[in-house]
């Protein structure tokens, strides 16, 4: 009897091993191709994206901005310079290995030593890592700092394990939810899901292929197909398109970060040209900028203008920073004022892409009226911010994808000699205001000290904020449990993709 319980337990077990369906595979359309799979290295919002699904970090956050732990199990501080962090047990990263406190130490530390590091500016106020046990560190700071956690929840809490080595970003090895598979650039991104991973339950697909492409009438038609499941940063002209199909459906949130207009002061070798070397020039270009109109124009008016790094939804907007009008007669004075006769030739450098193309035509029209030539230089994505990097742009049409904290917005990229300062603008005045909003806990006392900062970069313009965009995510009615953040991540958890 006993032998027939189990020889028919057997066949049900064969049985619903043989009925059970396999997880599907998930295709997302990024609207750029990353940049290095390194979070040592990366500095684009697709590789973000991609890191998602590739590498968890100490800390994430949620639809509300709320700071939450992923890797880390709790954390306190002892005292204003000491971070306490216990990290969450059994986790491994994607060769089997064990995540512990050995690996945050040298994770944190290869971020402040490694050349090429975007991350060492984020936390330069990072004096040493101490391990206290296998599963807890003790970070010391140099000087409190108020950012310092919702760092954590970014590239800089991205642990490595420490065998990673120079061809990291070739091959990649992570913690999170999918492991590398491949990458073919221009073309795809492959990760295959990591049964080890310490969050298994709530992953329910198989594969995840980034697929870059970079004109958005081309992303929809793939989309509209079915050879996609979800694409990312769609443009208004678009949604009521995505809407009215029944097979597809569109997400919308406010995002974290802006679009802006970067003016090469002192980066790189090329020759200063007068507009590099006086801010009144630029003033006098970004008054002949109308935002409003071309937000209408090329955004059917679904995007924020703003005259800061953050939008109106963060606790460090400032609401007596606002855009200035434009005012042609004031642009004109002012290029009379700098000694300029005649018309000014300038370039301006923008990634591929048609809605990009478009800004950029709009942005010479209404230059021209105010004495400026504008030549439109476009280029591929990476090498645009190549190009920016080296200094080898006047002007630069680019975003930024944005983080919680206001400091993720403005230190690595304003601050003299930061890590991200394509424009090289160097201002004592504003790198002060800047380690003062690090020194400081209260939002209010930190949200006037931005303000002040965005009205000292108002008069020197290294940078002319447009607007806070509008995010548009498009998916298949098939996927399910997707959750809009507003640092415009796809979080593969809890993502089903119906057959």
């Amino acid at each position: 009897m006993r032998r027939t319980r189990l020889a028919a337990a057997a066949l049900c077990l064969l049985a619903t091993a043989a009925t059970a369906q396999p997880l599907p595979a998930l295709r997302i359309a990024l609207a750029d191709d990353a940049d290095a799979l390194d979070p040592t290295q990366s500095r684009t919002l697709v590789g973000r994206i991609v890191f998602s699904s590739l590498c968890d970090k100490l800390f994430d956050i949620d639809a509300n901005l709320n700071i939450i732990p992923q890797l880390a199990a709790s954390h306190e501080w002892a005292d204003s310079r000491t971070l306490l962090i216990r990290l969450r047990p059994g986790v491994t990263f994607h060769d089997g290995t064990k995540l512990d406190a050995n690996a945050v130490k040298f994770s944190m530390e290869r971020h402040l030593t490694m050349q090429g590091s975007t991350r060492r500016g984020e936390i330069s106020a990072l004096d040493h890592v101490e391990i206290v046990d296998p599963l807890t560190v003790r970070m010391v700071l140099k000087a409190p700092n108020s950012p310092f956690v919702s760092l954590l929840a970014d590239r800089a809490g991205m642990i490595v394990p420490p065998t990673s080595g120079a061809d990291f970003a070739q091959h990649p090895v992570c913690n999170g939810p999918f492991k590398f598979v491949e990458r073919i650039p221009q073309d795809r991104i492959v990760l295959d899901r990591y049964p080890g991973y310490w969050n298994a339950g709530a992953i329910k697909l198989s594969r995840v292929t980034f697929r870059p492409i970079i004109d958005n009438t081309v992303r929809l038609a793939n989309l509209q197909a079915g050879s996609l499941d979800i694409a990312e940063r769609f443009e208004p002209s678009d949604l009521e398109t995505i809407r009215k199909d029944a097979r597809l459906k569109a997400v919308t949130f406010d995002g974290l970060g802006y679009t802006d207009l970067l003016f090469n002061i002192a980066n790189g070798t090329r020759p200063r040209t007068k507009m590099m070397q006086d801010a009144r020039i630029r003033r006098a270009f970004t008054l002949s900028i109308d935002r409003d109109a071309m937000n209408q124009v090329v955004f059917a008016g679904l995007q924020t203008p703003i005259a800061q790094a953050v939008p109106p939804s963060s606790p460090f907007y400032d609401p007596t920073v606002t855009p200035p009008p434009r005012d042609l007669a004031r642009a004109k004075s002012l290029l009379a004022e700098a000694g300029v006769t005649g018309r000014i030739q300038v370039e301006l450098l923008l990634p591929n892409g048609p809605v990009l193309r478009q800004m950029g035509e709009v942005i010479q029209s209404m230059a021209a009226e105010a004495g400026f030539d504008v030549k439109l230089r476009t280029t591929e994505f990476v090498t645009a911010l190549k190009a920016s990097d080296e200094g080898d742009y006047e002007i630069f049409l680019i975003g930024w994808s944005g983080r919680v904290d206001a400091d993720g917005n403005l230190y690595n990229g304003i601050r003299s000699k930061g890590p991200l300062n394509a424009s090289g603008y160097s201002n004592p005045e504003a790198d002060s205001l800047l380690e003062q909003a690090r020194l400081e806990t209260a939002i209010p006392a930190r949200r006037s000290l931005y303000g002040k900062l965005a009205r000292r970069l108002l008069e020197d313009v290294p940078i002319m904020y447009l607007w806070t965009p509008k995010t548009i995510m498009g998916m298949t009615a098939k996927l399910s449990g997707y959750q809009p953040i507003p640092d415009g991540l796809i979080r593969p958890q809890g993502l089903v993709l119906a057959p």
